[in-house]
């Protein structure tokens, strides 16, 4: 794919970091949604003065704080990991990238670590409405630590406000609020939302459980129906939030939208495909289709036209998109561009160092070539494909549990209204079981936003084969399987306390 590059390093390195996210993902989500349902139980109880509501809060606190202890550490070695693994990366947009990182660590884990202190320790030593302002701020912290994370993963998935200085081969920053695209907004609310859905089906499965075992009734029921309301309401938005995800997908990223319909060639009146077998190079055959569905919820006319595989690679002159080939060629010369001013610089040529560094300031290279410098990278127009198949089963699967947490939460509401929680075991064990489909989700969703923009780090200007460091793929080996096995002993500890803690129930105050 890319010249001169160790590929079983690209693939290491790949697989190292994937790794790292996946077993992060697994905790951070459930951080996000848990801080405020705590901070919805203890505004009950301030309002109230119940000391069960008291109790409600520090059963959930506890579990919460097990799980942000592991998640720290599998988010600093994720961090660490663009040094190590991604120099090239992190230099050629380090200016850009690790502002909104240095923002997340210096402010919002700030806030978040601070005030966490508070929340656990604070119960004898604060009052009721201090511990409680303490509380909301260690779930404001927490999802203030997201946004710059998410803002940086959108800045890759879109980079805007930032300016190519040849002079030392780095983007720099332009204009920092340009990092906040629709791109971005939308992954921020579309991911921390879903983490408030899987703290919702956290709270309501561990109380099913309770209920099976004929447990602390009241516990449960009223912590059911708090999770259910939040959880109600966050499904519904993230429905919304998923819809222009994929608005905004489809107009910065056309390569992943594809891929995620299986669509190779494209179409006016598109439909969208309910149920089919994807093919990484032919249409999807077996395919169940909404005619016209995908065509409006894309571009809101049943008439538009939806590029496929086949469009982007080849070209669609009618359509105005233009070849691969012809990208890469383009990409290349810009590159032989900067190549050749290097060597004017080294060899004291001003003369023509002056009119090659000029031509980086014209509107005309900077709009025909440079916008296709990550294309010279490339060998084949193949190379912008992603995995259609895994692509295309990872959007179903988050979709479709998406809409079964809807109809989760809604039964759940309907059950707490008629007062029969707990009379249905079933439903109790359907509560239960239902315990790792949000993380399940939450996990597809990542492929299709990682995996659907293969082979780019940052999408148009670097793929991910020029991104790496040039290290031995050896070393990286050996650390993913370090990484691993730590992270798995990790789960198993963290699944071990949670599980003890559980089993021990809410104290007695």
């Amino acid at each position: 794919m890319i010249e001169t590059i160790d590929l079983s390093l690209v693939d290491w390195s790949r697989a190292q970091f994937a790794l790292t996210a996946a077993f992060h993902w697994v905790f951070v989500p459930l951080t996000l949604g848990l801080t405020f349902i705590l901070a919805f139980m203890e505004t009950i109880y301030v309002k109230t003065g119940n000391p069960e509501w008291k109790r409600m809060t520090k059963f959930w606190m506890t579990l919460f704080g097990i799980n942000f202890a592991v998640g720290v550490a599998t988010g600093l070695i994720l961090e660490f990991e663009f040094g190590t693994n991604w120099s090239n990366y992190s230099w050629f947009v380090g200016d850009i990238f690790g502002a909104p990182l240095a923002i997340e660590g210096v402010l919002a884990f700030f806030i978040e670590s601070t005030f966490i202190a508070m929340m656990f320790f604070g119960w004898n030593k604060l009052s009721r409405k201090v511990h409680l302002m303490s509380t909301w701020l260690v779930a404001f912290g927490a999802n203030l630590s997201a946004l710059w994370i998410l803002v940086a993963n959108g800045w890759m998935q879109y980079p805007t406000g930032m300016r190519f200085n040849p002079d030392t081969a780095r983007n720099e920053m332009v204009n920092f609020w340009d990092i906040f695209s629709p791109m971005a907004v939308n992954k921020f609310f579309h991911t921390v939302t879903s983490g408030f859905v899987l703290a919702s089906v956290f709270v309501i499965g561990i109380s099913a459980w309770f209920l099976l075992k004929k447990r602390e009734p009241v516990f449960a029921r009223r912590s059911m129906t708090v999770a259910a309301i939040f959880g109600l309401a966050a499904s519904v938005f993230l429905i919304f939030t998923g819809d222009g995800s994929s608005r905004v997908i489809a107009k910065h990223q056309p390569m992943k939208f594809a891929a995620v319909e299986a669509l190779h060639n494209g179409t006016t009146n598109a439909g969208l495909t309910v149920f089919g077998i994807p093919s990484q190079t032919e249409e999807t055959s077996l395919k169940i289709e909404i005619p016209g569905l995908l065509s409006w919820m894309t571009y809101h006319g049943s008439d538009a036209y939806v590029a496929g595989v086949n469009d982007l690679l080849n070209g669609n002159a009618d359509q105005g998109i233009m070849p691969a080939a012809e990208k890469i060629a383009r990409g290349k010369e810009a590159r032989d561009v900067l190549r050749d001013y290097k060597d004017a610089k080294k060899n004291n040529d001003e003369v023509a160092a002056k009119a090659l560094r000029a031509k980086f300031d014209e509107p005309a290279f900077q709009d025909e070539y440079f916008k296709y410098f990550g294309y010279g990278f490339l060998n084949s127009p193949k190379d912008l494909v992603p995995n259609i198949p895994l692509t295309f089963w990872s959007f179903r699967v988050m979709v479709l549990f998406g809409f079964y947490f809807v109809v989760l939460f809604a039964i759940v509401l309907w059950l707490a209204y008629r007062d029969s929680l707990g009379k249905r075991r079933w439903l109790l064990w359907l509560m239960l079981l239902s315990l790792p489909l949000p993380y399940l989700a939450g996990q597809a969703g990542w492929v299709v936003a990682e995996v659907g923009r293969q082979p780019w780090a940052i999408q148009d200007y670097l793929p991910v084969a020029a991104a790496v460091s040039h290290i031995d793929a050896t070393a990286v080996q050996f650390t993913f399987w370090l990484f691993a096995l730590i992270f798995t002993t990790l789960l198993i500890a963290e699944l071990s306390i949670m599980t003890r803690q559980i089993k021990q129930g809410p104290k007695e105050e």
